[in-house]
């Protein structure tokens, strides 16, 4: 479905030269004429990688961290749309490094909510994900409290009248960093078994398209405050 609301927009992507960025990107190029599309992120080689591909005039490409507020306020000015993917997601790595995941993860994300309310930047949405749902791990618990913050973000907009929601979904089927990239490559070199933590686990998943797809519906739907979850 095709949401004249969002067309000729400009929009800012954290993370954005990740896997859902890509995506998300390509879609609003092909159905939506965006007016600039802002990808924001810190890894300059994706970024020149991806620059390659994604030419288009509206395309600007942003080196910055979301721990640096100056910087993203420079980039959120004249942006209509964020939709904030960045973040540190490797659970093994959030443990050894605990400080690094909370400095990205809530640092992050109380940088993104100033910089929407300093250019009153109409709609944020930010992506989260299961493991915030009564977490038991330090990245989990970092989304659950990032997502807080910007639910709580709708109570001090003011008169701005910004609009913050967060989307939350489980694994995107083959993205990088999945789960299925590792299987298929233990599949290719005649493993004898897949390792998995645990037998009794459960995993929600989710297509990268029809989480693009979720994420576009809820800037249709959002009115601020909400947390979005499919059911997958």
């Amino acid at each position: 479905m095709i949401y004249n609301s969002l067309k000729k927009k400009s929009f800012l992507i954290t993370g954005g030269t990740g896997s859902f960025g890509q995506k998300f990107i390509k879609t609003l190029i092909k159905k939506y004429n965006p007016k600039r599309v802002v990808v924001y992120s810190r890894d300059e080689d994706k970024q020149y990688k991806m620059s390659q591909e994604f030419n288009q005039k509206c395309m600007r490409y942003f080196l910055g961290d979301v721990r640096d507020s100056n910087r993203l306020i420079e980039a959120t000015r004249g942006i209509d749309i964020i939709v904030h993917a960045a973040a540190l997601k490797h659970v093994p790595s959030s443990e050894y490094n605990p400080l690094e995941c909370i400095k990205t993860n809530i640092g992050g994300a109380e940088n993104i909510i100033d910089a929407a309310i300093e250019n009153n930047v109409k709609n944020t949405i930010a992506l989260s994900t299961d493991k915030a749902a009564s977490p038991i791990n330090l990245y989990g618990a970092t989304k659950l409290v990032s997502d807080k913050l910007f639910i709580a973000a709708n109570n001090i907009s003011g008169s701005q009248k910004n609009k913050f929601s967060v989307v939350r979904y489980g694994n995107v089927f083959g993205s990088r960093g999945s789960v299925l990239p590792y299987f298929l490559e233990l599949k290719k070199n005649n493993s004898k078994f897949f390792p998995i933590t645990d037998p009794k686990m459960t995993r929600f998943i989710i297509s990268l398209e029809e989480g693009v797809n979720f994420v576009l519906n809820s800037f249709y739907r959002m009115r601020g405050g909400e947390i979005f979850i499919p059911k997958i």
